[in-house]
């Protein structure tokens, strides 16, 4: 989910929130650190770096966001591929991402607003750590890979569910299907965002929709359904749509590029899925079906960093104290909101008052401050 951020977050998300008051235009002076960090100056028509070569191995970006808008900052294959990304880096933020990149010609892309293809800067990366990398943090990766491929295998027949109670014009059927059908994509979302192609066809909100395209996926059918109560010709055929397209999904999902650094920063992006759109209802503003999303985000983001943890512990013990104690509490508060352990029956959010949502919100922002801190303990710095 990618949609245009709406200013009243800063409230609703607090610490969390990325968005700024002020905003300037002029270049920044963020300069290329000793340990070979990258600045990278966002601004509303420009994208300046600080180097245009790295070595193979981590690269660390400094962004700092000098325009007008909220910017998106990515490290892109030429495939279109996304080794990592930051979303919604508010005017005046400055934000430290860290991943971990092989030799070969990339770019960095920076996208103000979060549309369209945006400014981008060249990046060649050559050479290769001298360092052999822990063998802990490859068996992470494939078992996050093997996690990831699962969870898009189990995701299509409850798709399916859904989309053939569309198309036989079950209106109660397809709203019972809806939200059980999204449990795995949301859990995933930032490999299914590394294609760059796949979350706008079937993930996007309408205020997300960039200029020209047209709306479809979930969203467009969660509308249809719990709005205006209805299935026509049109939302039988956008049901057909989703399942082809998430069906892309499925087989492009052994092909993400994953590493250590993209799964921690992966764990933080889910967080931020949170805190912009689960906890200010935006996300499933017609289903109310937040709180489904908002779970599955929160295991997701806990397994990447359970296959992470042993790594991060030898590095950063505190840190990792402090991500179990936060988790353990997150998840004891969003307990409050389910029938019984384990069920996905969760309370309708329009039923969740605003000190609630409040709490809700304090809870992920207590986990994201150490959860951002991730990627640099996987990697030991």
């Amino acid at each position: 989910m990618r949609p245009l951020r709406h200013p009243v977050l800063a409230v609703l998300t607090g610490a969390l929130a990325l968005g700024g008051l002020t905003a300037c235009t002029e270049k920044s002076d963020a300069k290329a650190g000793e340990d070979g960090t990258i600045g990278v100056t966002a601004a509303d028509t420009a994208c300046d770096t600080t180097a245009k070569t790295a070595k193979a191995g981590k690269v660390t970006l400094a962004i700092a966001n000098k325009g007008k808008r909220a910017t998106e900052v990515e490290i892109v294959m030429p495939d279109g591929r996304i080794v990592s990304e930051k979303e919604n880096i508010g005017p005046g933020v400055t934000y430290t991402l860290t991943a971990e990149v092989k030799a070969g010609d990339y770019e960095i892309a920076c996208r103000p607003g979060m549309v369209g293809h945006g400014v981008r800067q060249k990046l060649t990366v050559s050479g290769g750590d001298a360092a052999a990398r822990d063998p802990r943090l490859d068996a992470a990766v494939s078992a996050y890979r093997d996690y990831a491929q699962d969870q898009a295998d189990q995701t299509l027949p409850k798709v399916k569910v859904f989309t053939d109670a569309i198309r036989a014009g079950d209106l109660a059927a397809a709203k019972k299907a809806y939200a059980p059908s999204r449990i795995g994509w949301e859990r995933t979302e930032p490999v299914a965002e590394s294609f760059g192609d796949i979350d706008p066809k079937t993930d996007t909100r309408a205020d997300g929709l960039e200029k020209g395209q047209k709306w479809t996926g979930w969203h467009r059918l969660e509308k249809a359904l719990f709005a205006d109560g209805r299935i026509g010709a049109e939302e039988k055929s956008l049901a057909t749509r989703l399942d082809t397209d998430l069906k892309d999904w499925q087989r492009r999902v052994g092909r993400a590029v994953i590493t250590p650094t993209s799964m921690a920063n992966g764990a933080k992006d889910l967080l931020d899925e949170v805190a912009t759109g689960k906890v200010t209802g935006e996300e499933e503003r017609y289903s109310h079906t937040d709180l489904v999303d908002f779970k599955a985000n929160v295991e997701g983001a806990e397994k990447a960093y359970t296959l992470l943890k042993p790594v991060a512990k030898a590095h950063d013990a505190a840190l990792v104290r402090r991500l179990d104690a936060r988790f353990a509490a997150l998840d004891k508060q969003l307990d409050a909101y389910r029938p019984s352990a384990g069920s996905y029956a969760f309370t309708s959010y329009d039923k969740v008052k605003e000190a609630q949502r409040k709490k809700l919100s304090d809870g992920v922002n207590a986990l994201a401050e150490p959860l951002s801190k991730l990627a640099a303990a996987v990697v030991g710095k």
